[in-house]
């Protein structure tokens, strides 16, 4: 009964988080909500026993992502009136493609898939049990090919990201992999002959000493003083 209550109750916060996600009218109000529905994703998670999922969206998503996140929004300083002209002109599409995303949702997890009949409660574990060690045997054994996929394209949109945020500016340093790769050791390496130990090294010359002029001349005439 304890579980039921608390389940409850973090999902009402997760709904309304969610709500105020998109509705509130400030962008940092909007980002510290879905830190909120973060919180209350992760005890949820907690209640299925799925400790290694909840703590790994709260240091991922509100350890990392969402203070980047907060910190370009509030450095960006969005100019919001400019952003609510023409906001109305749209609305016909945005709810037709919010009907098309909830309906989208409601089919993968309806009622029919993952319903109370279809989904029953995780059975409980002993206390030595990981649910880290379960995780990392599903991924690696079953899933590692999906997971190396995914991998991959995460590599490529990272990659991609950098060359087209990249651009060239004046008074830059950057380095050349073809030059590198294409190096030779004259062009890197210089030999020089040092005496051995135990060698006299050749006397330096003697050079004259220059000539000094007195300090106390007096100038010649045409001379500035």
């Amino acid at each position: 009964m304890f579980e039921f209550i608390v389940f409850w109750v973090f999902a009402a916060i997760l709904v309304f988080a969610g709500l105020m996600v998109i509705t509130a009218r400030n962008p940092v109000h909007a980002a510290l909500f879905l830190v909120l529905a973060f919180f209350s994703s992760s005890a949820l998670w907690l209640l299925l026993e799925a400790e290694f999922l909840a703590i790994t969206l709260v240091l991922v998503y509100v350890g990392a992502v969402m203070v980047l996140f907060l910190f370009v929004v509030m450095m960006l300083d969005i100019n919001v009136a400019q952003l609510r002209e023409g906001m109305f002109r749209y609305w016909i599409v945005g709810a037709i493609v919010a009907v098309a995303v909830a309906l989208s949702i409601t089919s993968v997890v309806g009622p029919e898939r993952m319903g109370a009949g279809t989904m029953p409660p995780p059975p409980r574990h002993e206390a030595d049990y990981s649910n880290t060690k379960e995780l990392g045997a599903v991924l690696y054994t079953e899933y590692v090919y999906p997971f190396e996929i995914a991998s991959v394209i995460l590599l490529v949109a990272i990659v991609a990201a950098i060359s087209l945020t990249s651009r060239r500016r004046e008074n830059t340093k950057s380095q050349d992999p073809a030059a590198q790769v294409a190096v030779r050791r004259r062009d890197r390496v210089r030999l020089v002959k040092m005496p051995a130990e135990g060698t006299t090294a050749p006397a330096p010359t003697k050079q004259e000493p220059t000539k000094q002029e007195p300090a106390n001349r007096e100038p010649a005439s045409g001379e500035a003083r």
